[in-house]
């Protein structure tokens, strides 16, 4: 059977996140999550079904896609195709060519999980290893322990106050309140949780988003940021062990997290509240030639 490539409509977004979710796996490589949509989704279902491709044979999808940004796909495959070279070769092709509709010509990134035989395609097209990222995990098995801090569970009326502390936490971010609402209304929004943490005086302080993928399954942290103002204080651990309680009662088997390895304190924080480190993981690129 032929290997097609297709854009899902805003109302079968829900099966794509579904079959995403049955393909999230402890012992797996890291991929493109259910709960990377979801954050995706503060822009809207439209714009979210826009930056969605699935790959598909005999009506089955067995890899799907996020343009996060025009010039970032982000893949996840179904744990049985990672090594499917016909698969592969199908999606190093599409991506390669701009005349596909995937990715532009020029300078673009592919995010890949480990192992995944369409990295070793993507070579072949010329596409030559990037950044190093430091991906870490969490196992909730054991039981986590309680943060220290006050924890809330934000809900549609302090969308506004956890809106204005990631905002404040990412240079150059305009995530609004508005967007909240956005990306609370989509599909992977069902297991998600966003938690706000206070300081003793009642100031928010430091904010996560935890996506679930299923029961036994590994959760998410996206995103996660302490305001400038109140760095350097044990916020950053503090929420980071929240979110992992919380992914913990909702039934997760572990939380996961990636960032830049050049970014030490992130990793840094992430260690300090119980997270190991896997090995790292590198993008892919083609420049501008």
């Amino acid at each position: 059977m032929a290997i097609e490539m297709g854009r899902p409509e805003v109302d079968g977004l829900g099966d794509v996140v579904r079959v995403m979710g049955e393909w999230q796996c402890d012992g797996e490589p890291l991929q493109l999550h259910p709960g990377d949509v979801g954050w995706f989704w503060r822009f809207g279902a439209e714009r979210t079904a826009e930056a969605v491709r699935t790959w598909s044979r005999a009506g089955e999808v067995l890899a799907v896609g996020l343009l996060d940004g025009a010039e970032l796909l982000r893949l996840a495959f179904a744990p049985e195709v990672l090594r499917d070279e016909e698969l592969a070769r199908r999606v190093a092709e599409d991506v390669s060519a701009p005349e596909c509709g995937v990715l532009p010509g020029g300078e673009a990134y592919v995010e890949a999980p480990t192992g995944a035989v369409v990295q070793d395609l993507l070579s072949e097209h010329g596409w030559k290893s990037g950044e190093p990222w430091t991906p870490l995990r969490r196992d909730l098995g054991a039981p986590v322990p309680d943060p220290g801090v006050r924890v809330e569970v934000i809900g549609p009326e302090r969308a506004h106050e956890w809106a204005a502390v990631v905002r404040a936490s990412f240079e150059g971010s305009t995530f609004t309140g508005e967007r909240w609402h956005a990306m609370a209304a989509g599909a992977p929004y069902a297991g998600a949780r966003c938690l706000i943490v206070r300081d003793e005086q009642g100031e928010a302080v430091a904010a996560v988003a935890v996506w679930s993928a299923g029961e036994g399954r590994p959760g998410l942290i996206e995103p996660m940021g302490v305001h400038p103002a109140h760095r350097g204080r044990g916020y950053g651990r503090a929420v980071t062990v929240a979110a992992a309680r919380a992914l913990q009662q909702s039934g997760s088997s572990s939380v996961l997290v990636c960032c830049p390895s050049s970014n030490a304190s992130a990793v840094a924080t992430y260690r300090s509240a119980g997270l190991d480190p896997l090995p790292e993981r590198r993008d892919l690129y083609r420049d501008a030639s």
